[in-house]
């Protein structure tokens, strides 16, 4: 039977973050939603169903739904932030039914049925699959907005570490001065170096750190905390809990529960808490967010043209992929940035940007397309990442796309 993770309409609520990148690509916890599926389902190899664009350009086309016949399908929802005995109830829905979370479809099992009926631009029609197609209820995880994940990527942290089964084991290079408080709840890979005077703390929670990572002297690491291969923290860097440093990232001063997704740089000193980064982001020296407001009250952000009333009091800033500050931006409380932006000048800067802006507080205008891949191509190329053709054509469809969601505001 054939896996095919799938995108509903509510990729929609994660913009920015999901513009380059389908929503199982987001990280929550050491993992990808995606590499937590394929961990809990015990299967390397998954079929996809998202946007049109990213099948053309971002997936394997090899591995589209289009590729499929009608043989026995299961659909997984590409939300679906799975724990516990999660897979068996997925595993065990019967054939040509359906497993909802709310008004959602967590999976579908379908046999000897058109697909191409039920999907429209890739993405599932979830009316006309429960009209079709028995459905049960389940009280299954499927995440809303981005705000989830940052809620829940502590416990996730915990969770994945747990799962490896590797807690404990420090294989890696560890320097004289280095002082870990809760070593069995720590686990450091074999290429991994913690240099002198580091400070890890995992009494409240496991400290994971993967292959080539670099802990540089002074810095204090508290957990739940999951730092990424070949990622680098910085000489008294402050890495509180709660907080996932993605893959090849370079992170210094202060971070408090917030995700770098991966290939981003916050270096130089300055706050970032409650906050989501995607990819080939830099925040610039004394970049700081705020993630509570002065009469601590709850929070509202633009989503897609949309306020939304979150119900959080702490969130910091979603901030899509591409997006440089300069130094000493400051970031209000619930901000939402998009793709591609160039934020500097004094003042705050509106709590949304939209994508492919430069400018500040006194103002934006449109972030020339080709300046933008041309900067793009650079800092990629310094992570020996091809911008390839395909990186060209996606490109243009995500700004195409940014340009029905994203309402410009002077």
């Amino acid at each position: 039977m054939k896996i095919v993770l799938f995108e509903d309409a509510d990729y929609e609520n994660f913009l920015p973050l999901t513009y380059f990148r389908p929503v199982w690509d987001l990280r929550c916890g050491i993992y990808t939603l995606e590499e937590k599926l394929k961990h809990y389902l015990a299967s390397s190899s998954f079929f996809y169903s998202a946007r049109e664009y990213l099948l053309d350009y971002y997936l394997p086309q090899s591995n589209s739904y289009q590729s499929l016949g009608n043989e026995e399908c299961l659909f997984v929802n590409g939300r679906l932030l799975m724990s516990g005995d999660d897979p068996q109830k997925i595993l065990d829905i019967s054939s040509n039914s359906v497993l909802l979370s709310g008004n959602s479809v967590v999976a579908w099992r379908t046999e000897g049925k058109s697909l191409q009926q039920y999907i429209s631009g890739g993405i599932i029609l979830e009316d006309r699959i429960c009209n079709d197609f028995s459905t049960q209820k389940s009280n299954l995880n499927l995440v809303k907005y981005p705000w989830d994940l940052i809620d829940q990527n502590g416990s996730e942290i915990v969770n994945d570490s747990q799962f490896m089964g590797n807690l404990g084991q420090l294989k890696g290079t560890i320097e004289e001065g280095v002082h870990i408080v809760g070593k069995e709840n720590v686990y450091l890979a074999e290429s991994a170096r913690v240099m002198p005077g580091v400070v890890i703390d995992a009494k409240s929670g496991p400290v994971w750190i993967d292959q080539n990572a670099r802990i540089m002297p002074q810095a204090v690491l508290e957990g739940p905390l999951a730092i990424g291969r070949d990622s680098v923290i910085k000489i008294g860097a402050k890495i509180y809990e709660n907080s996932t440093i993605g893959p090849v990232c370079k992170v210094g001063g202060e971070v408090e529960e917030s995700i770098f997704h991966s290939y981003s740089n916050k270096q130089h000193d300055g706050f970032l808490g409650h906050s989501y980064l995607g990819s080939w982001i830099n925040l610039g020296a004394d970049t700081n967010n705020s993630d509570l407001k002065n009469n601590y009250g709850e929070i509202s952000v633009m989503l897609n043209n949309r306020k939304i009333n979150t119900g959080k009091r702490f969130l910091g800033a979603i901030i899509g992929d591409h997006t440089k500050t300069s130094i000493n931006t400051m970031i209000n409380t619930g901000s939402v940035i998009g793709v591609c932006c160039n934020i500097f000048g004094e003042g705050f800067p509106p709590k949304f940007v939209p994508s492919f802006s430069w400018g500040g507080s006194a103002g934006f205008q449109n972030y020339d397309f080709e300046k933008a891949l041309q900067l793009a191509k650079i800092v990629m190329e310094r992570r020996k990442v091809s911008f390839t053709d395909n990186q060209r054509r996606l490109f243009q469809a995500v700004k195409e796309l940014c340009a029905q969601f994203e309402k410009k505001t002077a």
